[in-house]
């Protein structure tokens, strides 16, 4: 009898270990998923302007279009930009373990990993501690992308992209 008692004993051990990490995975997406869930004013068909500014004044202004979708059960998001001056495909996805957004942009000539964060109904996402990328809903419903350069203590922006929602 003593001999069934070991690998019955391991079997039982093996079973918890297993039903252990089934459980941390499924809280682990659950979370994931719940933080991109924040993100969801993004999503949507959007068209509108691109603006530049250089020294403060509009340097070009053109049309641009815009489709951000969730994608694999809603773990990311992808983002297609599309005008005259720039076609961008970006993902974006929560890691759980190092508990920030990531914002990875792909262009004709490469591609970046920026860390990100949801602050105070914002996305907002740090190419550098100078330079963030800012994405919001305007007051009317509107969504806005803007880029700020941090110059002698005050942000500047350099870009901004505003859209409306295509029905």
């Amino acid at each position: 009898m003593g001999e069934l008692k070991f690998p019955l004993i391991l079997g039982l051990k093996m079973c918890l270990v297993i039903m252990l990490i089934t459980l941390q995975t499924a809280l682990g997406q659950a979370s994931r998923q719940e933080k991109m869930k924040q993100l969801s004013f993004m999503v949507g068909d959007w068209v509108g302007t691109s603006t530049t500014y250089k020294n403060d004044s509009v340097a070009t202004k053109i049309p641009a279009f815009e489709k951000i979708s969730y994608k694999l059960d809603e773990h990311i998001i992808t983002i297609d930009l599309y005008s005259e001056l720039l076609q961008l495909h970006t993902i974006i996805f929560y890691d759980e373990e190092e508990k920030t957004y990531y914002y990875n942009p792909y262009y004709k000539k490469g591609s970046a990993k920026y860390k990100a964060e949801f602050k105070e109904g914002k996305f907002i996402v740090w190419p550098s501690e100078t330079k963030r990328f800012v994405f919001k809903l305007t007051p009317e419903g509107n969504f806005q992308e803007y880029g700020e350069i941090l110059d002698k203590g005050r942000w500047v922006t350099y870009f901004k992209d505003n859209f409306k929602k295509i029905p």
